[in-house]
């Protein structure tokens, strides 16, 4: 039996972004209802520490920090549910979404905040020491890695800032790179082959991360020689892309040729009236944290300002 609800604001996606979302539409008396989706509370809560987010100087572990956003969301009235968008129908209003295949929620407004996930090896070794070690930012944790050897595996233009990036923290950074060539842009090369402290390791792949508890190592196997090396570090990090979740929204919203959803610049807004996206899902560019949680702002302030004009109260 399909079940029936009617609300203001629907919030798709926690995280960041979902979270502030919920907090200012619940202080703009949005009633909002939030599903948590797939990963309750987003990437954060598989990252140990947080250091660069303003407000915790002492800096703070990522799941706590995720249910400290959910507690305020819920403070202010936001309802947090457990659930899955699994369907949208955005072809006429209000809109129709629905959870866990079974409930159908239709809403005046919809704020998307469903994130991106990292492209992962697929290592057994990768997910054990995921956040002891294996990272797939280096923005957010390079910092804990000042002065030590780390590898970073990637061709991309991510994967060359990337690098670069750790190379003004770490006293060296190899960068496995599977082919003979790079795929990032040729300025993004130059920068990497002028960088003394960044090895790049042609015609190589990552055969196994070592370490019990954190890691330790990195074995890496050249697919010309088939020789396989050992290389003492300290972090590995993963840059091989994203995957913004987002296909269930693509037959209706507009979306880049890597799925992330586009907003109207300078605003959250969609192609379609009354849906908004913010956060990871619509952000290639930034993906962090205090990013997403400005464009939850700016989702729920769109939101109350649609509602007003359309004089839904």
């Amino acid at each position: 039996m399909t079940e029936n609800e009617h609300v203001r604001c629907l919030i798709i996606g926690s995280g960041p972004a979902g979270y502030t979302a919920a907090i200012y539409a619940s202080r703009a008396n949005l009633k909002p209802v939030l599903y948590q989706g797939l990963q309750p509370g987003g990437q954060l809560t598989i990252t140990n520490d947080v250091e660069n987010y303003p407000g915790y100087p002492d800096g703070i572990n990522g799941p706590q920090m995720m249910e400290d956003f959910k507690r305020q969301a819920e403070r202010f009235g936001t309802d947090v549910r457990y659930g899955i968008a699994t369907d949208v129908d955005f072809s006429r209003k209000p809109h129709k979404v629905t959870i866990d295949d079974h409930k159908v929620i239709t809403a005046d407004t919809v704020i998307i905040s469903t994130g991106a996930s990292a492209k992962w090896l697929g290592l057994e070794s990768e997910a054990r020491l995921n956040g002891n070690g294996v990272s797939a930012c280096a923005v957010c944790d390079g910092f804990f890695y000042r002065g030590q050897e780390v590898a970073i595996v990637g061709a991309g233009d991510t994967a060359a800032e990337e690098a670069t990036y750790l190379s003004n923290l770490c006293s060296k950074v190899y960068m496995i790179v599977r082919r003979h060539e790079m795929k990032a842009s040729i300025i993004m090369q130059e920068r990497v082959k002028k960088t003394p402290n960044i090895e790049i390791l042609w015609n190589t792949v990552t055969d196994e991360i070592l370490g019990n508890e954190v890691v330790e190592a990195v074995r890496v196997k050249n697919i010309v020689t088939n020789e396989l090396r050992e290389i003492p570090v300290s972090g590995f990090f993963v840059a091989i892309g994203h995957q913004p979740n987002s296909d269930i929204f693509k037959k209706y919203l507009k979306h880049d040729e890597n799925g992330y959803l586009r907003t109207i610049p300078g605003t959250s807004q969609t192609n379609v009236d009354g849906v908004f996206a913010c956060g990871d899902v619509q952000d290639f560019m930034y993906r962090q944290a205090v990013t997403a949680a400005g464009s939850g702002c700016m989702a729920a302030l769109d939101a109350e300002r649609y509602l007003a004009a359309q004089g839904i109260h």
